[in-house]
């Protein structure tokens, strides 16, 4: 019988010391995190919760390849992080537009090409979902950029959520952005360099075998908004989730929740490593 094993990410803010002073104080990932988890409970799996000073890079780093070890072909691994989101510059040359897309986790950034290298330790024919109500995530599980990715912001208007005039952005101011990457770039760096090298620009080498389906709060060159009890994202998510109620696939999951969101904050759903159609028509959340 498949197995499921899920790891549940939200931070309220941030260790000043790694980010140049900024905390980053946000309202609602705690609260994302933990309604997630319960869903995850509700479908059997087994779970850990991750908030705030929890979310260090070792731990959350450490929970993913936990879970690949432990998961085999036909298992799930449900990931959700609800955090600032952040870009920071390309350093191996394998995104289109220059900027590698990030988690901000309490004590530094994850990145895109971390991210990519834990998928490649799950096995062939493990389920991997993951949802990230972070800005500038379309691309956060490491699929190269593309057209669909790189659009603009969209008119700006649209900003209320539930009364709210204007909703806080998950995202870093980009003066902060700067600093924390010029602070910290021999950190980022060393990265980089630990690193397998990926060859530039390719989507088809170096992918991982399991499927991962990720469901992201925006584009690229979005932001996800925060807001009083969830995140715009996640909030809309429960909404169309309606305690289990929902009946479809993904697809349809994606396009109801795509549906009810502003113009300015459009979810993505893209597949890295192997496609899964079967996966794709489950029921969310399923095991």
């Amino acid at each position: 019988m498949p197995k499921g094993f899920s790891l549940h990410i939200g931070l309220n803010e941030v260790d000043p010391s790694h980010y140049a002073g900024w905390s980053g104080e946000l309202v609602a990932c705690e609260a994302d995190a933990e309604d997630m988890q319960q869903i995850a409970r509700t479908g059997r799996y087994e779970s850990k919760l991750l908030k705030t000073s929890q979310a260090s890079r070792d731990a959350v780093k450490s929970a993913i390849a936990d879970a690949a070890a432990g998961l085999k072909s036909g298992d799930v691994f449900f990931l959700t992080c609800s955090s600032h989101g952040g870009q920071i510059p390309d350093l191996n040359g394998d995104e289109i537009d220059g900027l590698d897309e990030t988690w901000v986790l309490y004590d530094g950034q994850l990145i895109d090409d971390e991210l990519h290298e834990l998928w490649r330790k799950f096995e062939k024919g493990v389920r991997v979902l993951v949802l990230s109500d972070s800005c500038h995530s379309g691309t956060v599980t490491k699929q190269i950029a593309n057209a669909a990715a790189l659009r603009g912001m969209k008119d700006e208007l649209a900003l209320s959520y539930q009364g709210i005039e204007e909703p806080k952005r998950r995202f870093m101011p980009a003066k902060v952005a700067q600093q924390v990457f010029r602070t910290n770039r021999a950190f980022y760096e060393a990265i980089s360099k630990a690193l397998p090298e990926r060859e530039p620009l390719n989507e088809e080498k170096d992918q991982p075998e399991a499927s991962v389906l990720l469901l992201s709060g925006c584009q690229d060159s979005q932001y996800s908004a925060d807001g009083p009890f969830n995140g715009l994202f996640t909030g809309t998510l429960l909404q169309v989730w309606n305690q289990g109620t929902f009946e479809g696939g993904y697809r349809r999951f994606h396009e109801s929740i795509v549906s009810r969101m502003p113009p300015t904050q459009t979810p993505q759903l893209t597949f890295v490593g192997e496609p899964d159609g079967k996966f794709l028509r489950e029921k969310p959340f399923t095991i």
